[in-house]
């Protein structure tokens, strides 16, 4: 009998195990039998620990009966393709992944594709897709995904392919097949709060001008909110997380009228009201794509430093958070290392000023405005005042916290266009020194 009928027959023992099944269905011989099959065909016949687990959860989301006794029993399902599923997963080399994040308050986004990601309003139809909905209701009996609900917000919708092989080279299969000598506790210096594929979208959401669209800055210059994202594999070995409750976004009380002495209450989602339209935000994210392509940003030497980490960052935090996070956006788009240490300074280099005022200079001529370099530095002393603990109280102004963000988008969209130059980035820090130090106000 060849490997693929062995494996039919195995899954057909186990398929006609009736609801709800042993009461330790890992150890019954059905199940022995296909973990013996796929082992032995397409694992070198080798076991690894936790391999039931993997083993059990692809069976679950391919439908065993007696592992999804909650649903209705479906029609009898041909078991070679549940085979070819199964021996798939035990071959793949790669795994895609799918981060969905709500864009949490958002107003008027247009639909818009930009590399492995995608901004725009889903279906509940196209969300049951998206989420995989039929693996959820056999994972999760007690817990109802509501696409209705969430179909009612905006989503960014980023995919990546990611390696499926463990250090050995094999298939990872397990949670449990972690890296034995690796130090849990060690800290990325710039590990984000999301995954690196999802941080990237943001940085270039985060290039277009929503301060400038507010229309409530008081309230907040966002254009939307991230408070969470579901990210799911389409490895079927892999147990998803549960299903995210519409609760978890922003809603606030809505009534409309059906008759003149009858009301009836009901929720829709809450928004940030900005002044732009639709067509306005897809103009600002058509452009900046079109400039983030040409330049391999990202790649360039001018990102080297937390320049998009930083900018991330701002958006994720809130109060005197953000508006750090902001100045450190434009001291990690201008500063240097030799700014602190004068022979580490390149030849020509002849400005006699102190860190934050070179970095002010180039700030002003990166951007093109005389008045950034007092702008920043007014904002720097506000940040000594909060770090060095000076006691004239100082509040942060709604037009200091704007003021801050907005220098910290146009710093890294300047950095976007110089990318395009071929030269070191010394260099090109270099040439703004030179063109901004005119712009620096008096000292005191």
């Amino acid at each position: 009998m060849s490997a693929e009928l062995s494996l039919v027959a195995a899954l057909q023992a186990l398929w006609d195990i009736p609801p709800p099944g042993p009461q330790n269905l890992w150890g019954s011989r059905e199940f022995v039998a296909v973990k013996a099959q796929l082992i032995k065909q397409y694992h070198n016949g080798k076991s690894t620990f936790g391999l039931e687990v993997s083993i059990g959860n692809a069976l679950r989301a391919l439908g065993l009966p007696c592992s999804t006794p909650h649903l209705p029993t479906p029609p009898g399902r041909e078991l070679s393709t549940v085979a070819s599923a199964l021996v798939h997963e035990f071959q793949r080399t790669t795994i895609r992944r799918r981060h969905l994040c709500p864009l949490d308050m958002a107003d008027d986004l247009p639909t818009f594709q930009f590399g492995n990601a995608k901004v725009g309003r889903f279906t509940a139809t196209e969300l049951e897709v998206l989420f995989n909905a039929p693996q959820l209701g056999r994972c999760f009996p007690d817990i109802q995904l509501d696409t209705q609900r969430l179909s009612q917000f905006h989503w960014l919708v980023v995919e990546e392919d990611v390696s499926a092989l463990g250090e050995s080279g094999n298939r990872q299969f397990s949670c449990l097949d972690l890296p034995l000598h690796k130090d849990s506790g060690e800290i990325v210096p710039h590990g984000g709060r999301f995954p690196a594929a999802v941080e990237r979208a943001l940085f270039f959401l985060l290039l277009a001008p929503w301060e400038d669209w507010s229309a409530m800055e008081e309230v907040d210059w966002r254009g939307f909110r991230v408070p969470w994202i579901y990210t799911l594999d389409d490895d079927l070995c892999t147990f998803p997380p549960p299903p995210p409750a519409p609760e978890r976004l922003s809603w606030e009380p809505h009534f409309y009228q059906v008759d003149h002495d009858e009301w009836v209450e009901s929720e829709r989602p809450l928004w940030l009201r900005t002044f732009a339209t639709s067509e306005d935000v897809r103009q600002a994210l058509d452009s900046g794509w079109v400039k983030l392509q040409v330049s391999s940003t990202l790649e360039s030497e001018l990102f080297s430093t937390p320049v998009a980490h930083f900018l991330v960052r701002a958006f994720l935090s809130d109060g005197i958070d953000e508006v750090m996070a902001h100045l450190i956006v434009v001291e990690a788009a201008f500063g240097t290392e030799a700014d602190h240490k004068g022979k580490l300074r390149m030849a020509g280099d002849r400005h006699n000023e102190s860190a934050t005022r070179r970095v002010a200079a180039r700030l002003s001529a990166a951007i093109g405005k005389s008045g950034a370099a007092k702008e920043y530095l007014d904002l720097y002393d506000m940040r000594c005042t909060y770090v060095h603990g000076r006691h004239e109280d100082r509040i942060i102004s709604t037009k200091q916290r704007v003021l801050a963000r907005r220098l910290a988008r146009e710093a890294a969209n300047a950095l976007v266009g110089l990318a395009q130059t071929p030269q070191p980035r010394e260099k090109i820090l270099l040439d703004l020194l030179d063109l901004g130090v005119t712009n620096l106000p008096p000292k005191p």
